[in-house]
This record gives C-alpha cells, structure tokens and sequence, in this order.
C-alpha cells in the first residue's frame, strides 16, 4: 500500500545516499527559479545531477526535510499509479512546512505523470525530473507540460569530463607537455574503448558493467516498456546495426538480414524496434543531405550514443569506434543539423557534413598513401561543388598536420585534439 509513511522511508533512503554520494562537476547550468526535465541514456548521470542540485540547495540554506527525493525504480514503489501521486504531496507537508524541493527520478514509470508534474508547477512548486526515454521530450508531453518545464539532455562524460573524473590534467601545459600529453593520449584511448558512462570509470573491468547497462536498457528500457514479443529478432537487429556502423544502411537490407537468421522481421517491425532503441538513447541516425526526403530517411546510417557499449559488439575494430566518437560529439552539438553526404553523381562520400557551421569532417584511423588521397578526393571535390563550406577536416588516431590542396585548407587532427578542441567552441 502506498502511503505516506512509505514516502517518507523512499525519501530518507535517497537523502543518505545524497549525502554520501561521490560528485564530479557537470558543465550543466540550471536557472535556479525554473523546474527542470532531464533525459538521456540510462546510467549517463541524471541523477547524479539531481544530488548535486539537492546538496547546493542545503549549502545555500534549505534543510534537508525540504528535500523530497523519490526515485520511482525503487522496487517498494512498483505498484505505484497516477492516483499515488499526491501521496508524495502529504508525505511533503508532513515533513516541512517551509517550501518542498521536488526531485522525481525515473518518473516515466508512472503512467499520465506529466499530468500531476503540470499541476505542481501551476502550484508555484519547484520541481526537478529524471527519465530514460526520449518520448518525454515528444512534442506530446511538452504541450501536456504546458511550457512549465525546461528540457535538459544529459549525455555520458565528454571528453573533457571524463579526463576531470580521472584527474588527468588537460590545460595548455599539460597539452605542450611531453609526459603530461601522453596521459591524455592514455586517457583517449580507455574512452575510445570503454564510453564516458561516469560509473565505468570506477570498474575494474568496465566491459563487465556496460553489459549489464546495455540488457537494463535492451530488456527494461526498450523490450518490457514497449512489449515487444520477437525478443531475439530485436536482438539481432541491434547487433547488425552494430555492424554497419560507418555505412549507409536500408531499413530492409537490415530487416533481411535478421531473416537470413530463422528469425522472423518485418522491415516495419525493423524500423519501429529501432524507434524503441532511438527511444531509450541507445542509438541515434543521420541522413544523408545528398538525397530527396524518401531516400533520407529510408536509407541512414547508424550510431551508438555510448562507445562503449557499441565496443561491446566489436572485435579490435579501431576505426569503427574513432568514427563513432567523432559522431557522438557532433551530434550532441548539432543534432538534427548533422547529415553524412553520399552522391555517385558527384562522386562525393562525405562522413559528417554540418551545414550550419560550414564544415565537412572525414574520419580515418590512418592516413597512409591510398586513404589520404581518397580522404583528401572527397573534400576537395566537396570544395568543388559546395562553395558555403569552408572549413574541412580529417579526424585521425594520433597524426595532426595542414594539407593544401586544390586552394582549400585540410587540417588533419588527432582524435584527443578535435574532442577538446570540439567541446570548447564550434567549428
């Protein structure tokens, strides 16, 4: 039975865990008068955000009872509802009489929640929230939020936030630093291979914590919240996707493949459990800005929102892992403003071409005679073709120099250079 006194257990339970929680700085800013909604993978931070945002409320002067904290996947709250809700309210006004700091984690378990998170915010509450689906940043529950609440999304560590949680320093000197960029260099390399999922950083063997991330986010964020029946097909649709990261792919070339298997897809079941992975941030596309609006969205090419766990389906595939890098941190700047370009017409294969900031960015682990030709082919003719874009890039493991050619300026970057550098500015 949900009552108040169960409230009040969930809420004192997550204030001892506040109170000892380890915390690494975020480059998040909240205004401190607006209710929030954060969203993002699982286990990309959230809610370690949401104890930072609790803990500077009690340093600026509110008390802890003020603070009414209640992570909705404790397993004491599983039968909780809509009409549950304002139990949280009581519990509140039983606890404080001075003004409540609402923190709801995961709150997308509750059915109609937004309804109930409206009315607090009509209220003149203030309100923070956590979830794991992309579906709470829908135009549908915006409208039911009615403008009371700003979106935040939360990705994994960036590079830079990873180098701070590993006390790797990343300033100009230690960057002109011999020994001080060789730890850098080290540090670019576990985040190439493992993510930036803040917990990984404190395993011993990270691979053994982002399986288990990814079947809580395969099994509970996509295969039981959205009740799909053909567990395996999805299974195997997530690892052919895997495969194809770096290249164009059809929602039917992907759905055969899965078939070739014995395991029964559609190429619309394809693309809606691709929708449910999209869903739960373990995926995301681009399009193609060379072709008409059919062929855009039937044929993208596939990222992982966390190298790490694509690594999971990997074998020593280095420059699958670099391009997906240089996608994660482009996206998380542009979003929708991020195409590839493929056009046989003007012989144009272009990884990553951004519009908005004039820049074209290729990918090669290795620039040796024959890729560097190619690589350098496809920006000039692009230079050719496209007169508005004037900065190009090629995104290496570890080489860095200025490439003249055809009057256009390539700069070639080691990886760790272009994510420090990225994270900064824009282009």
């Amino acid at each position: 039975m949900i009552n108040t006194d169960l409230i009040k257990s969930v809420i004192y339970l997550q204030r001892r865990i506040i109170k000892k929680r380890k915390i690494i700085p975020r480059d998040y800013f909240f205004e401190p008068n607006d209710n929030y909604v954060l969203v993002g993978m699982r286990r990309a931070g959230k809610t370690t955000i949401m104890h930072k945002l609790a803990r500077d409320l009690v340093e600026k002067g509110a008390d802890w009872n003020q603070i009414i904290y209640v992570n909705f996947e404790d397993e004491r709250l599983n039968e909780m509802k809509l009409s549950d809700l304002d139990t949280i309210v009581a519990a509140a006004s039983e606890m404080t009489d001075k003004q409540p700091y609402f923190f709801f984690d995961e709150i997308q378990n509750i059915d109609g929640w937004e309804r109930f998170a409206r009315r607090l915010a009509d209220q003149g509450e203030r309100v923070y929230i956590t979830g794991s689906n992309s579906k709470m940043m829908s135009s549908e529950i915006i409208s039911r939020l009615g403008g009371r609440y700003m979106m935040k999304y939360v990705t994994p560590y960036n590079f830079t936030e990873y180098l701070t949680a590993k006390n790797i320093q990343h300033d100009e000197e230690a960057m002109l630093t011999t020994q001080m960029r060789a730890k850098i260099v080290q540090g670019c390399q576990s985040y190439l291979e493992n993510g930036g999922l803040p917990d990984s950083l404190n395993q011993i063997v990270p691979r053994n914590y982002l399986t288990n991330i990814y079947q809580n986010i395969f099994l509970g964020d996509i295969v039981t919240r959205n009740s799909v029946r053909n567990v395996e097909s999805l299974r195997l649709l997530i690892s052919k996707i895997a495969e194809t990261v770096m290249h164009e792919v059809s929602y039917s070339r992907l759905a055969t493949s899965v078939k070739q298997t014995q395991n029964p897809i559609s190429t619309q079941i394809a693309i809606k459990y691709i929708n449910y992975a999209k869903e739960a941030y373990l995926l995301f596309d681009i399009k193609n800005y060379a072709s008409k609006f059919a062929e855009r969205e039937s044929t993208p090419k596939f990222y992982f929102l966390d190298n790490g766990i694509l690594n999971l389906f990997l074998f020593q595939k280095d420059p699958v892992l670099l391009e997906n890098m240089v996608a994660i941190t482009l996206y998380n700047k542009y979003k929708e403003d991020m195409y590839y370009l493929h056009s046989a017409k003007n012989k144009i294969d272009l990884d990553f071409y951004l519009p908005s900031v004039k820049t074209a960015v290729q990918v090669a682990w290795e620039l040796d005679d024959f890729s560097k030709e190619r690589e350098i082919a496809a920006l000039t003719t692009l230079a050719q073709k496209d007169k508005k874009i004037d900065h190009f890039e090629i995104i290496t493991w570890n080489q860095e120099e200025t490439i003249e050619a055809n009057e256009i300026q390539i700069q070639v970057k080691p990886l760790y250079k272009f994510l420090l550098a990225a994270e900064k500015h824009n282009y």
